[in-house]
């Protein structure tokens, strides 16, 4: 089977040719960096608006390729939520006129699915059950992962994100969007254990998360210091912040391990791509004796081949979804 995979959740406009659920054909991802950058963050309506623009492009391009004609889909697998609405109804009209005009079925992907499962597409035979760690600009989640289709969420955030807690940061300190690679950059010239923030949640046997607190513990500190003190100290300020992040992550980790006698984990979403998160993560597998498994990088971002691998498990099963399918903001898994 042949399934086109289309992402268009937030600011990334991307789609995807993915043959028998694992083997990628094409992968093509347009970015808004330039569109939102002036902004220090991502603006809903001209994210819209540039997907509006750019997701048949993306899409030919993608088809073009993967060196295949319109014939040779046999499905299509689109993000439906959670996300932003107006970016989310771009992609989701496009697999739907796909579909109508193909004559062939399409399916709705949540978004956080395609994230636990992208591992798949570069280890196709990991073994369920596994600790699934979704981190990401708008999710960070715990989900214990007992087949496909079998989630059962163990905590998450109870405010910000732990990537949103990156950007939030870099805006503060006039790092730019986004701000997770730039911190993850600067950091690595710092000294972790330079400043002390706080690690919320940390002492509690609940697996949620809190990154609100910590976000601004920065910002009083900054307040406090003086910009030129925080410009002087930036990469220490950066590492000792991103400790704190990393510490609060891996601490969830261990005790979800520990209750759910799982040893497997999959830390997926585009914060997995931090350097300083996978160090750590390893030491603290190896102290352990648990196993960890990381997407590439380019699979951990928002991406189309995710949603095609996912789709493609629903549409062998024969289900697809109904054209009268729409978007959902906050869709749960």
């Amino acid at each position: 089977m042949v399934t086109l995979g289309i992402e268009s959740s937030c600011d990334d406009c991307a789609a995807a040719i993915v043959q028998e659920g694992k083997h990628i054909l094409s992968h093509v991802i347009h970015s808004q960096f330039d569109t939102h950058h002036p902004y220090g963050g991502v603006v809903p309506e001209l994210a819209s608006r540039n997907h509006l623009e750019k997701i048949i492009p993306v899409i030919e391009k993608a088809m073009n390729d993967a060196r295949l004609g319109w014939n040779d889909l046999e499905g299509i697998a689109v993000t439906y939520g959670p996300g932003l609405i107006g970016s989310l109804l771009v992609g989701l009209s496009a697999a739907k006129a796909l579909s109508f005009s193909l004559d062939i079925p399409f399916c709705g992907i949540n978004h956080l699915e395609g994230h636990l499962l992208a591992i798949q597409l570069e280890n196709p035979t990991l073994a369920f059950p596994f600790i699934g760690l979704i981190v990401s600009g708008g999710h960070t989640s715990l989900y214990q992962v007992e087949g496909f289709g079998n989630y059962r969420l163990l905590g998450q955030t109870r405010d910000d994100a732990a990537g949103e807690a990156f950007d939030k940061v870099a805006k503060l300190l006039h790092l730019g969007y986004p701000g997770g690679i730039t911190v993850d950059r600067l950091a690595k010239e710092g000294d972790p254990q330079f400043f002390d923030f706080p690690r919320a949640m940390t002492t509690s046997t609940s697996l949620d998360f809190s990154f609100s607190g910590l976000k601004t513990a920065v910002r009083y500190f900054v307040e406090r210091k003086g910009e030129a003190f925080s410009k002087a100290h930036l990469s220490d300020l950066l590492a000792s912040f991103q400790e704190a992040v990393v510490d609060c992550l891996l601490i969830k980790l261990s005790q979800a391990a520990e209750m759910t006698k799982i040893k497997t984990i999959v830390i997926c979403g585009g914060v997995a791509a931090n350097k300083r998160l996978r160090l750590r993560t390893a030491e603290m597998v190896k102290e352990k004796g648990l196993e960890i498994h990381f997407p590439s990088p380019y699979l951990c971002t928002d991406n189309a081949a995710m949603i095609a691998s996912v789709g493609y498990h629903y549409l062998r099963q024969g289900r697809s979804s109904p054209l009268t399918l729409n978007a959902e903001a906050n869709l749960i898994l």
